[in-house]
């Protein structure tokens, strides 16, 4: 099968599972809504919205993913600290039960980026280390050089860690990981092949650390900003 192929044959299948259960709970709501007791309908139709969000989330990543090619970085001096703490600002208010810590490297030299991206880049590492922990425990985010040119931002949780099998794949289209305190697979497997694609994209480079048990740690490494170095990298995208 050829690669188009199979990914429309992949998102074929993403799509019609939450589809399929929307529908099914709508039509029991629908046919037998004088039947049901209140708790029973609060549960499908909280069960609609969770498919519905699902669906939404994976329509979203595949217009990313058709976009990957084509959607040139606006590269820029940008602030890193800065452009993070926008980030945690608003996924603090999702994760309310998790402590979401910035430990930044003050005065940090402007870095390469496109604002938007990075800040869908570090949205998708921070939701991915609070769905893999436990509630109440931290996810930490550092910034820090590398040698003489280039910044550094780890993203570290103390989560349930990935299997070295899984290791091998996290970039992946479509590679989706268990996760035990959900009891359920978690995403459509495309976060963090946008996520790669994104950064590689800006010249960046990310890679990851991980001990099942014991945490994950996602490593970024951007350039300092280069005026000349950011107007060639839009152009060529």
């Amino acid at each position: 099968m050829a690669i188009q192929d199979e990914f429309v044959a992949t998102v074929s299948h993403e799509l019609r599972t939450p589809l399929t259960s929307i529908r099914g709970f709508s039509q029991t709501l629908l046919s037998s809504w004088d039947k049901l007791d209140e708790e029973s309908k609060k549960k499908f139709v909280k069960i609609i919205e969770a498919q519905s969000n699902r669906l939404i989330n994976l329509v979203e990543n595949i217009l990313a993913v058709s976009k990957l090619n084509s959607d040139k970085p606006l590269l820029k001096a940008v602030d890193v600290n800065s452009a993070i703490s926008k980030v945690i600002q608003m996924l603090s208010m999702k994760y309310r039960d998790y402590k979401i810590v910035a430990d930044y490297r003050e005065k940090l030299p402007p870095v390469s980026l496109d604002e938007d991206k990075f800040q869908q880049i570090m949205t998708n590492l921070i939701d991915n280390a609070c769905k893999y922990s436990e509630v109440g425990s931290t996810v930490r985010i550092k910034t820090d050089y590398s040698g003489s040119d280039r910044v550094v931002i780890k993203v570290e949780d103390e989560g349930v860690g990935i299997s070295r099998e899984n290791l091998e794949r996290i970039f992946e289209k479509f590679v989706r990981l268990e996760n035990h305190l959900t009891g359920k697979t978690q995403g459509n497997g495309l976060g963090l092949y946008i996520t790669k694609n994104l950064v590689e994209g800006m010249n960046g480079k990310i890679s990851v650390e991980s001990e099942e048990g014991k945490g994950t740690v996602f490593v970024l490494e951007f350039p300092f900003y280069n005026q000349e170095e950011a107007l060639q990298c839009s152009l060529q995208s």
